[in-house]
């Protein structure tokens, strides 16, 4: 009975005549059903048949979702636009304790490259404290006009988010990175390092020599005795030093003194009040049982925990876990899984 009645539904839905187009193999049965002609599908009919049903229903569906993630990508899109614009245009006039944007982002513009440690006390207005090497590397917009260094500071940040979010998540996670981008802290920039530094370990100099202390994610490549990994991190931090040095010595040690200056610094406000020495061997516990697991995603978060200071926008660290995930949550939300090559038809043909 139930080979007539797939018979009957592939003959009303035309896949046969109009979707196979070649005819439907027939065998006439002794015991045939009355009405039905004498005639049932072969197995291997049925088979091709409701094959072809299942991809078409597939083929459908990933259309389905391609368009979404689309039309998801241009209010992300929209979006990132409004967060841009708006932040360059609260730029000025630029007054210390107001809700004008850029607040972390002023001393990587305005510090001094010979000694940027004047005023280098945790949370002082205008305070620089990472090493010299980052300003350096921000030397061709640092000698913009303030409103225009902002302006491609935050589109490198809004790159990264973008990087780190996937097409369909860009708009819901920019309400998550908000304050981040607010005030153009590098939060995200060290999300970016950890994910990439899977692949290339050398990005790892950047959380080390700006934060310092997230370092503590290297610990996954000690646990797992992935020495190779380890030794380009460090090896590339202590190249990127050597050079640095020969133009900018006497900076260098004042990053050194800074470092050790504000070790136990008090914190008045915008910070959450768990002190970094408690945090730390959470931190460390939580990136060792990662690397024992095989659990990447645990490395953003043991980088978030081992920060000298948790701000409010430090959260946004915590963007490194979704492109780590993507996989395994692609499997429950295929939407996610849909990357910028597919969105942006760069796929495959």
């Amino acid at each position: 009975m139930w080979r007539l009645h797939t018979c009957i539904v592939i003959l009303s839905s035309g896949v046969v005549s109009a979707s196979v187009r070649r005819p439907l193999t027939l065998v006439a049965s002794a015991g045939a059903i009355p009405g039905t002609m004498g005639c049932v599908p072969t197995d291997a009919v049925l088979r091709s048949a409701r094959g072809r049903l299942w991809r078409g229903r597939a083929t459908t569906s990933a259309a389905a979702r391609l368009r979404i993630a689309r039309i998801a990508l241009i209010g992300g899109v929209i979006a990132a636009l409004v967060v841009w614009v708006v932040a360059i245009v609260l730029a000025e006039p630029f007054v210390w304790g107001t809700l004008g944007t850029g607040h972390d982002a002023r001393p990587y513009w305005a510090a001094a490259v010979s000694y940027p440690y004047a005023n280098a006390g945790v949370g002082a207005n205008g305070a620089y404290l990472y090493s010299p090497a980052f300003l350096q590397l921000l030397a061709v917009i640092r000698a913009l006009p303030w409103t225009a260094f902002l302006a491609c500071w935050e589109a490198i940040l809004l790159v990264a988010t973008a990087a780190l979010s996937g097409p369909v998540l860009l708009g819901p996670v920019l309400l998550v990175v908000t304050p981040e981008l607010w005030g153009g802290n590098v939060d995200i920039l060290l999300a970016l390092a950890v994910v990439l530094g899977f692949r290339w370990p050398a990005t790892w100099a950047f959380v080390l020599l700006t934060k310092v202390t997230p370092g503590v994610g290297l610990l996954w490549f000690a646990v797992r005795r992935e020495w190779r990994s380890l030794g380009i991190a460090l090896g590339t931090t202590a190249a990127i030093i050597t050079l640095s040095a020969l133009f900018t010595a006497d900076a260098w040690f004042g990053w050194m003194r800074t470092l050790v200056d504000n070790v136990g610094r008090p914190i008045t406000s915008g910070s959450f009040p768990i002190p970094f020495l408690v945090r730390l061997p959470f931190a460390v516990l939580v990136v060792v049982w990662g690397a024992r697991t095989d659990r990447r995603w645990t490395v953003p978060v043991a980088c978030l925990l081992a920060l000298p200071v948790i701000w409010y926008g430090s959260l946004s660290l915590l963007l490194g876990v979704i492109p780590l995930e993507r996989p395994r949550l692609a499997v429950r939300w295929p939407i996610l899984g849909i990357g910028w090559r597919e969105v942006l038809g760069l796929g495959r043909r």
